[in-house]
């Protein structure tokens, strides 16, 4: 016994099944990229790059400083705290601190921090996140004069 052929009409249709599943799924994946992020981290970012022997200044700069910040982040009070040291080891008397949360994935503003002096050199603040994740911590301290500048990346939940 043989088996039954496949009556020859319905080839082309499949050919033109094949190339309409590619099509539509080539259309999703450019539909998703170009609605996802857009890989641009700084808000102008050919201006920073038109700069960038400055920043690369402002690097050597505060590496120059041989300063230290710790950061932690406490889950179960929502609350980030910030720790400031010299080249010796020792907290920065009087120091100021600024800091915000960027969400590198999403498009949306910096959420401030406002940060309470706890201790000499330490700081912390309450942060209620509008979602849990990779943020990246921007931290500003300044000390007499001198302005020491990094951002780290924590996963906050």
């Amino acid at each position: 016994m043989t088996a039954p052929a496949l009556p020859s009409r319905y080839i082309p249709w499949l050919f033109v099944a094949g190339f309409a599943l590619v099509v539509t799924v080539n259309a999703a994946m450019i539909w998703l990229a170009v609605g996802s992020f857009s890989g641009l981290y700084t808000v102008k970012p050919r201006e920073r790059g038109l700069h960038y022997n400055a920043v690369v200044e402002a690097q050597n700069n505060r590496d120059a400083l041989g300063w230290r910040v710790d950061t932690t982040w406490n889950p179960a009070a929502n609350r980030l705290e910030v720790a400031a040291f010299d080249a010796a080891g020792q907290p920065l008397p009087g120091a100021r601190i600024a800091i915000e949360l960027i969400r590198p994935v999403a498009k949306q503003q910096p959420l401030p921090v406002t940060m309470a002096a706890v201790d000499i050199g330490r700081f912390a603040g309450r942060v209620e996140l509008p979602a849990r994740g990779n943020w990246d911590v921007d931290i500003v301290v300044e000390h007499r004069g001198e302005r020491y500048a990094l951002t780290r990346r924590m996963f906050l939940k």
